[in-house]
């Protein structure tokens, strides 16, 4: 069996997009780079005329977005996901820039889903949803005007990943495999997990949580977890709750 073509592993997930013309644009500028996969996370309006109007011939990409309810439903089933933005973090994740971000994505993309996720025009991602991501990438500018349209810096980081494609011949069966990691759902379900038990032994007051969960999302997303690890994190904590 073939391994997959690296750029249909890619998604590109855009949250509460607030103008649709923004989501045509996006699926243009998608398709010029060989992406095909577009999720849209409570667009404030699709389908829309605006948006197939801005398309410009990628009624393909636009007609197959998948619109979800939640972050957590778009990312579900990825291995890696990179938060695009502009705006420094307290309690960051690893911090790539364009250029390097889309190398370590599409490492990964040979074999597994991966996504890029993308803020609203006004404000960007919440610190919630960069949480949910595994990176950061940023997008170098000019520092007295950084500000780029959303469609833009999709069309930097598309481009970004067809120059990080892998020579043809490295997608034999014998080019060395990357690791088998956890995906988003399994990581997710660790997280609650690790809250749950932290709580009940009162290690953690829900009163008081501060930034306990943000500090351990932030230290496994630099582990990249592989599925046995976190086979092992959950067996250890399954011990930790009957002992308790």
């Amino acid at each position: 069996m073939n391994p997959p073509y690296p750029l249909d592993n890619v998604r590109v997930v855009l949250s509460h997009t607030s103008h649709p013309g923004n989501i045509g644009a996006t699926a243009r500028a998608m398709k010029t780079m060989g992406l095909r996969s577009l999720y849209l996370v409570n667009p404030k309006s699709f389908p829309d005329k605006e948006a197939e109007v801005r398309a410009a011939g990628a009624w393909d990409v636009l007609n197959n977005a998948r619109i979800c309810a939640t972050l957590e439903e778009a990312l579900s089933d990825t291995v890696l996901a990179a938060a695009i933005t502009a705006r420094p973090r307290d309690l960051s994740h690893q911090v790539f820039d364009a250029r390097l971000g889309a190398e370590e994505l599409m490492r990964h993309a040979r074999q597994y889903p991966v996504a890029l996720v993308f803020g609203t025009e006004m404000s960007g991602l919440t610190t919630m949803e960069v949480s949910k991501c595994h990176m950061v990438v940023h997008i170098p500018a000019d520092p007295d005007y950084s500000s780029l349209n959303l469609a833009s810096a999709v069309q930097i980081m598309a481009y970004e990943l067809r120059m990080a494609l892998p020579e043809p011949g490295s997608f034999s069966p014998t080019h060395p495999a990357v690791s088998m990691l956890a995906g988003f759902n399994e990581t997710e379900l660790l997280y609650r997990h690790l809250e749950r038990v932290a709580i009940s032994s009162g290690f953690l007051d829900p009163r008081e949580p501060k930034r306990f969960m943000q500090r351990m999302r932030r230290l496994f997303a630099r582990a990249r977890l592989e599925k046995e690890e976190v086979n092992v994190l959950r067996g250890l904590l399954n011990a930790l709750e009957k002992r308790m």
